[in-house]
């Protein structure tokens, strides 16, 4: 916990938005964040109107040296969405988006989420991938990379990334795009939060009319689990693909003598008309009989799934990517998820390639397009009494699929130490990222992210 004094006064008169502490009475829904186990007290939220409010959030931090975050969806595995008694800005008010349809392009405001954008492009029969979750804001998913329901067709969200507004450590509200502040702009797009508060994104939209996707619950075998595999590795660039393996949870739809079995809960998305969308969709649908099949024609919003704004997991995951997933990793896979007990367990993969590998390495800051596919393993827990057990087997389970490979994606990684910020930046990527990070926030008051220390 802090003991920097933060002037509350001083905060509410410096900005036009709402600043927020414990005496208010949505203090704990405001503070808290989308894991159920992360439960910090920030001495203020401040629940900023416009950019203007951002550089004078900064400012007083960094003239106070008071812990600094940010928030606009609160999913960040690590919990860099809050604070330990520092300042929260808040984006989620600043929704403002601005569609062009005949340039396809949006300028959206940093407090939006990817299943807001997408419903406004949807108006205008176009689109931009992010991940695959409706209620993950579009800053932290962006400035990551993006990896999700149309990255084979249209790539990374940061390959649709035109420009943006950044505020930076020393305030300054500067607008980065390929010309200028060329430096700034290549490190959002893979960096992360490290560089500065992106209150607006320029994004190229794509033409979408619908899609054909949806859920499809397989039985899990090994030669199933391959099989999904080699059929989306075969499958042309418009279908992009998640196959969760994992016990099937209690759905409706699902049979009730296979709750709790592990199945393939796989999530199918094929850009382009219903009848192309429905061959490439077929060997899915031919490695068994479904156990439920809910693919269809739909607008491109409802591939995300409803939820359930409760919903707080506990949970430890790791990420990694791997080269193949064979018969003999598939079955080490179903084997693994068989030896725990934990409520929930996964092991998530998506096959990537397509337009995402078509861009070279050094291009962006994510700098990991050669890799095939990513994987990531997650356990739910229950308490402190159950942590330490489920990490452990969270742990084995992700080096027993990753080997010697030490690659990861920084929008999976959870707080697992400096090695693993690393492990998101190999090499050169690293060094420039630490340079830049040097030039625009030498006294690391972005700190609350997957962190680049600026060089000395």
């Amino acid at each position: 916990m802090q003991t920097i004094t933060i002037s509350i006064p001083d905060l509410r008169g410096a900005v036009r938005g709402r600043v927020i502490t414990s005496d208010d009475p949505d203090y704990d829904p405001t503070r808290t964040v989308s894991l159920g186990d992360i439960d910090r007290r920030p001495a203020a939220i401040v629940r900023v109107a416009d950019a203007a409010d951002v550089q004078a959030v900064v400012a007083y931090a960094r003239q106070t040296g008071a812990e600094l975050a940010i928030r606009c969806g609160g999913h960040s595995a690590a919990g860099h969405s809050t604070t330990d008694g520092g300042i929260v800005i808040d984006l989620r008010d600043m929704k403002s988006i601005e569609v062009d349809p005949e340039a396809q392009t949006a300028w959206a405001e940093g407090g939006l989420t990817a299943l807001e954008v997408s419903i406004a492009a949807a108006e205008h029969r176009l689109a931009v991938g992010f991940g695959d979750t409706g209620s993950v804001g579009i800053g932290g998913i962006t400035t990551g990379g993006g990896i999700g329901y149309l990255v084979r067709k249209h790539g990374l969200s940061i390959d649709s990334l035109l420009a943006a507004e950044i505020v930076t450590a020393d305030s300054q509200l500067l607008q980065v795009d390929a010309n200028s502040h060329a430096d700034l702009f290549w490190a959002i797009r893979g960096g992360g939060g490290n560089f500065g508060v992106v209150t607006r994104f320029k994004y190229q939209l794509h033409p979408l009319e619908s899609i054909v996707g949806g859920m499809l619950f397989l039985p899990a075998t090994a030669d199933a689990v391959a099989g999904f595999i080699a059929a989306a590795e075969a499958a042309p660039e418009e279908l992009s693909t998640i196959a969760n393996v994992m016990p099937a949870p209690p759905m409706p739809f699902l049979p009730e003598d296979v709750h709790g079995q592990v199945i393939i809960f796989g999530i199918l998305c094929y850009a382009g008309d219903a009848e192309a969308g429905e061959k490439a969709i077929a060997p899915f649908r031919a490695l068994a009989t479904p156990l439920a099949d809910l693919v269809k024609p739909m607008p491109y919003p409802a591939i995300y799934p409803p939820e359930d704004e409760t919903y707080r997991p506990k949970a430890i995951n790791r990420t990694l990517f791997v080269d193949h997933i064979d018969r003999d990793v598939a079955q080490t896979i179903l084997d693994t998820l068989a030896a725990s007990d934990a409520s929930m367990r996964v092991a998530q993969l998506r096959v990537l390639g397509g337009a995402a590998a078509r861009v070279p390495n050094e291009a962006t800051a994510y700098a990991h397009r050669d890799r095939k596919i990513l994987v990531n393993v997650a356990s739910f827990y229950e308490g402190p009494e159950d942590h330490d057990r489920r990490e452990q087997w969270v742990t084995d389970f992700a080096a027993r699929l990753k080997g010697n490979d030490h690659g990861a994606y920084v929008n999976f990684i959870g707080d697992e130490g400096p090695d693993r910020v690393h492990d998101a930046y190999p090499g050169a990527t690293w060094d420039r990222l630490s340079q830049i990070k040097a030039r625009y926030d030498p006294t690391n008051l972005f700190r609350l992210n997957q962190n680049i220390p600026p060089r000395e």
